[in-house]
């Protein structure tokens, strides 16, 4: 699952290139024919084991003339933090992670597909009296640290005139959320689905705040190498394809989308109704329009102004980072946040564009 605490490699130095345009003239590698691209299982990642299974991943391969290792990495962030170390060409990953781990560790990196946000995937809980978020002050709070739950709370507690001087958090992983639940000690929590969900089900449970009150700013990601993905086009129009591909059967309400919705949800350990409920509180972007029309919003460009800032102030940014600047961030349009010499994170629709236009 997404956001484990997070555990920064040790990689500043690791591609350190300044660039300034959107595909930057970052170091020439040789082209190359075979990729290996990290993923972990979350709703909206699901797609891309179906189609690994299914044979959509290896038939947009094939067009291209590349081949696609597909790896499934339990850790979540394990996956990031191989990628960052050189492991993997392109990898699964939040928008937070994707600035605090390889961005952060000097790592140039690429939004190559949007996929989706969280609409109520992610949400806040108290217990017994609690009925409001205001009700949280003073309180213990259960969540993994650092993490999108971690943002999800400092968002929520900005939106009533809090802050996180008026809780404390405890640390809790999300493999022992649910038990953390239901011990008396526990009173509020943070958790994203399939515990959410489970957590709200218990009598007695109340949840104040969800992510579809901060709608886009929790989004899901395929992040590629910046220079791989320069130098081997191929991988991105591939990976593109087949992606676009897969969630169109996905969201058709025929059997041949049913049959998909149900591989994929007992690929994630849950049935389909489980499966089915997640998607709800999860915006996909089934279209490339819809995908390139939110990577080019202004809206973008303030989420990742909040991300940064909270990034910096939890010290997220890399050792020594005296700025919430040190990390540039480049979008659509020639608009950058943070430092233009030292870009790392990338959001370019191109490949995205393509297959709206029909062009893959």
């Amino acid at each position: 699952m997404r956001g484990l605490v997070k555990k920064l490699v040790g990689v500043v130095a690791l591609f350190a290139v300044t660039a300034t345009a959107v595909l930057p003239n970052v170091s020439v590698a040789a082209p190359k024919n075979e990729f290996k691209v990290a993923w972990s299982i979350y709703v909206g990642w699901m797609p891309w084991d179906y189609m690994a299974k299914e044979g959509i991943l290896k038939k947009w391969a094939d067009k291209y003339g590349i081949k696609i290792d597909l790896v499934q990495v339990n850790d979540y962030i394990e996956s990031i933090n191989q990628y960052t170390a050189g492991k993997f060409d392109a990898c699964a990953m939040t928008n937070m992670d994707a600035l605090t781990i390889p961005a952060a560790g000097g790592v140039d990196t690429t939004a190559l597909i949007v996929g989706d946000f969280s609409n109520g995937n992610d949400g806040i809980i108290l217990k017994g009296t609690g009925k409001k978020l205001a009700d949280i002050k003073g309180q213990k709070v259960n969540l993994v640290e650092l993490s999108v739950s971690h943002y999800l709370l400092a968002r929520g507690l900005g939106s009533v005139g809090l802050s996180e001087k008026d809780i404390k958090t405890v640390n809790t992983s999300d493999a022992d959320i649910v038990a953390a639940s239901a011990t008396p000690q526990v009173t509020a929590l943070v958790a994203w689905n399939p515990q959410l969900s489970t957590i709200k089900a218990q009598p007695g449970n109340t949840e104040v705040f969800d992510s579809s009150k901060i709608p886009g700013e929790i989004i899901d990601m395929m992040m590629v190498k910046t220079e791989i993905l320069k130098d081997n086009p191929k991988l991105g129009k591939a990976l593109v394809g087949a992606w676009f591909e897969t969630i169109a059967l996905m969201a058709k309400n025929d059997a041949a989308g049913m049959a998909a919705r149900t591989a994929m949800a007992k690929a994630s350990g849950t049935d389909l109704a489980g499966f089915e409920s997640q998607l709800k509180t999860t915006r996909m972007f089934y279209s490339p329009a819809e995908a390139v029309s939110f990577t080019k919003s202004p809206a973008l460009v303030k989420t990742m102004d909040y991300v940064r800032k909270f990034s910096f102030d939890h010290a997220l940014l890399g050792q020594g980072a005296k700025s919430v600047d040190v990390v540039g961030i480049a979008f659509p349009g020639g608009k950058t946040l943070g430092n233009p010499k030292n870009v790392k994170l990338r959001y370019e629709p191109a490949f995205m564009q393509m297959a709206a236009d029909g062009k893959l």
